[in-house]
């Protein structure tokens, strides 16, 4: 069991500083941009080897989206997510983590009705995760699957939709990435919805209620991570939020304490 982080901008900009400074903080290991495997790959490997500090998996920094409207931008990511997920493998991370969208349209939002319909979109999210099943398999790394919640996509807002998808496809590098942020507005219990799919979770994202990092909303982490403990996951939970506070790092290292004892009352850190 690892606790990660994703970047936040003030950490230091340089790669082993930036990775000493996420171990400072409390951490196991960083959850990196997937830009930096397209473009710092190499300097990143560096990092890791010097700090110490593992990348556990990459997370953004392409282009487009798996499910994008647009048939080239929807190319573009696939490619940079060739590269992303190559790249993950020659950090020793899990893989990379993947929404169908972001911001790209809402139903709950305004015009209120996408211009592709729901067949059409599940089986434009088929195709892309089967060419990218295939490209993590010949990595040994995997895709993971992020539902968001329902005012940034529409396309996958509960993680009973994302393992739909990965039961459709028989995909065995498809899995779940499960953000305590949206399934706070979207599922109905978490804990439960954990449980329901748990065979299929690969990957957690940690953010209160409020997107702000754990312990400063009023998001109950304890259920979920529960359920988590008792189904047997055992992979990495990472921080993917903004910071709330006067001293940033001071409320980052705060938070990563509150994390801790929430994990260890939930059965982890024994």
């Amino acid at each position: 069991m690892f606790l990660a982080t994703h970047d936040k901008p003030f950490l230091p900009l340089g790669l082993v500083e930036k990775l000493r400074a996420v171990k400072a903080l409390g951490f196991d290991a960083y959850e990196a941009d997937g830009g930096l495997a397209l473009s710092r790959l190499d300097e990143l490997r560096q990092a890791v080897d010097a700090s110490g500090v593992p990348v556990v998996a990459l997370c953004g920094g392409y282009r487009g989206w798996i499910g994008h409207f647009d048939t080239d931008r929807r190319r573009e990511c696939l490619d940079d997510l060739s590269a992303i997920l190559a790249g993950a493998a020659s950090l020793g991370a899990y893989g990379a983590v993947v929404p169908a969208a972001w911001g790209m349209f809402s139903l709950r939002l305004p015009p209120m009705t996408p211009p592709r319909g729901p067949d059409d979109d599940r089986a434009v999210l088929l195709d892309s995760l089967s060419r990218l099943e295939d490209i993590a398999g010949r990595h040994g790394v995997f895709v993971f699957l992020e539902p968001l919640n329902r005012y940034e996509d529409h396309m996958v807002n509960h993680l009973s939709t994302a393992a739909e998808l990965i039961r459709a496809g028989s995909f065995s590098r498809v899995r779940i990435c499960a953000d305590f942020y949206h399934m706070n507005i979207e599922e109905d219990s978490m804990a439960a919805s954990v449980t329901s799919h748990a065979a299929l979770i690969g990957h957690v994202h940690l953010a209160d209620s409020q997107r702000f990092q754990p312990g400063s909303g009023h998001t109950d982490f304890l259920p979920g991570l529960r359920a988590l403990r008792v189904a047997g996951y055992d992979g990495a939970f990472s921080f993917e939020c903004r910071v709330k506070g006067d001293d940033p790092e001071a409320a980052y290292r705060s938070s990563v304490g509150f994390a801790r004892r929430v994990l260890g009352e939930a059965g982890y850190l024994r």
